[in-house]
């Protein structure tokens, strides 16, 4: 018995917490795919109609405000998801809005990490990343 309990102390287990993450967020992805609702399929009448409006990012940004806030109400590190947003062009008030605080307290949380990955070189953010770091007057 004493064996077992070793075992479970000691084993490695950043692979099984890594597919239990990546589990997590694919099944916040299909949760968002309920509360949203998917793309029509390519060549389809709903998809022709759509075709030259702003619908398709609407869903987009959509599903992932879902996705995201499915993630915090988890408990998951949603770091990629807040860079994915910022990506489609969320305001830190948009993302804060989701997480259910300011956009300062959104920027404080997450702005670091997302500008690190976003700009790691310090030259300045994608272009369709908003300017609005709540830290700039």
């Amino acid at each position: 018995m004493q064996d077992l309990i070793e075992t479970a102390l000691t084993a490695k287990i950043e692979t099984a917490a890594t597919s239990t993450a990546n589990v997590a967020i694919a099944e916040a992805g299909a949760q968002a795919d309920k509360i949203v609702g998917t793309d029509p399929l390519p060549g389809s009448p709903e998809w022709e109609a759509e075709q030259d409006t702003d619908i398709p990012a609407q869903r987009q940004m959509a599903w992932q405000l879902a996705s995201f806030r499915i993630q915090l109400a988890a408990g998951i590190d949603s770091t990629a998801s807040v860079m994915s947003l910022r990506r489609f062009g969320a305001t830190w008030a948009t993302i804060g809005r989701a997480a259910g605080m300011t956009r300062q307290s959104a920027h404080e949380r997450w702005g670091r990490r997302v500008s690190d990955m976003l700009d790691p070189y310090g030259v300045g953010m994608p272009p369709m990343v908003p300017n609005d770091d709540p830290t700039q007057p």
